[in-house]
C-alpha cells in the first residue's frame, strides 16, 4: 500500500473516533496474548494526539514485526500517555484468562486519565472513564491500533527474553503459541515455569 493509502487509512481510523474526542480525552485499549500457551497476557493503554497521524498505525496483526518495532518507538514518542499491564502465566491460571485480561487492562488504565476508554472488545473493567467496548476495534480505531501494537511488542520482547532463559522451546520464534514445533518441545522437554498449566493439559502425557 502507498505512503498516501496509508496516511488516508490511518485518518479515517483517527475520524472513526472523533465524536468521543470532541467530549474529552480519548485513550485506547487493546491486549496481546490471550491466546498461546506460556507467556503472559500484556495490555496497553494509549491516549494519542490528533496530529501528527502515523501513516502505518494499524492492527497490529496486519504489520510485520519490522513495521511493529519500528511503529513503537514511533507511539512511544508521539503519545501524550502510555500505560501497560502484564499478568504472568501463573496469575492466568489462577484467574482464568478472560479475568486476567481484565486485570492486565486495568493495570495499563491506572498508568492513564482520559474520560473515554475505548476498549477491544472487552467489557466491565471499573475504570474511572468511561468503557467504549468496540468488536475489532483494533482495525477501526486508532487509539486502540496504536495500543495493539505497544501491547504486541511489549510482549514480544517479553517472550525473546523468555527464550533465552528457557532454551529448547522456540519462544522468540512462535511467541509462546501452540505451534507444531512449540507442542513437540512442550512434549519432549516438559513444561516450564512460564507455561499456563490450564492451558496445556491436554498436550502433556
Amino acid at each position: 500500500m502507498k505512503l498516501s493509502d496509508r496516511a488516508a487509512h490511518a485518518d479515517s481510523l483517527l475520524a472513526f473516533e472523533s465524536a468521543w474526542r470532541t467530549q474529552g480525552v480519548t485513550a485506547g485499549m487493546d491486549e496481546a496474548g490471550r491466546g498461546p500457551l506460556a507467556g503472559p497476557v500484556v495490555a496497553a493503554c494509549v491516549v494519542m494526539p490528533p496530529e501528527p497521524v502515523l501513516p502505518w498505525v494499524d492492527d497490529s496483526k496486519k504489520l510485520s514485526e519490522k513495521r511493529r518495532e519500528a511503529l513503537y518507538d514511533e507511539i512511544l514518542q508521539t503519545a501524550l500517555q502510555v500505560g501497560v499491564g502484564i499478568v504472568s502465566a501463573a496469575d492466568i491460571d489462577r484467574l482464568n484468562i478472560l479475568e486476567a485480561t481484565r486485570a492486565a487492562m486495568r493495570k495499563a488504565a491506572d498508568q492513564v486519565c482520559a474520560d473515554f476508554f475505548l476498549i477491544d472488545a472487552v467489557t466491565s473493567l471499573s475504570l474511572a472513564g468511561q468503557e467504549v467496548p468496540i468488536i475489532r476495534g483494533d482495525a477501526q480505531s486508532y487509539s486502540i491500533a496504536a495500543a495493539s501494537i505497544v501491547a504486541k511488542v511489549t510482549r514480544d520482547r517479553l517472550l525473546r527474553e523468555m527464550d533465552a532463559r528457557y532454551p529448547g522451546y522456540g519462544f522468540a520464534q512462535h511467541k509462546g503459541y501452540g505451534t507444531a514445533a512449540h507442542i513437540e518441545a512442550l512434549k519432549k522437554l516438559g513444561p516450564c515455569p512460564e507455561h499456563r498449566r490450564s492451558f496445556i493439559g491436554h498436550f502433556v502425557v
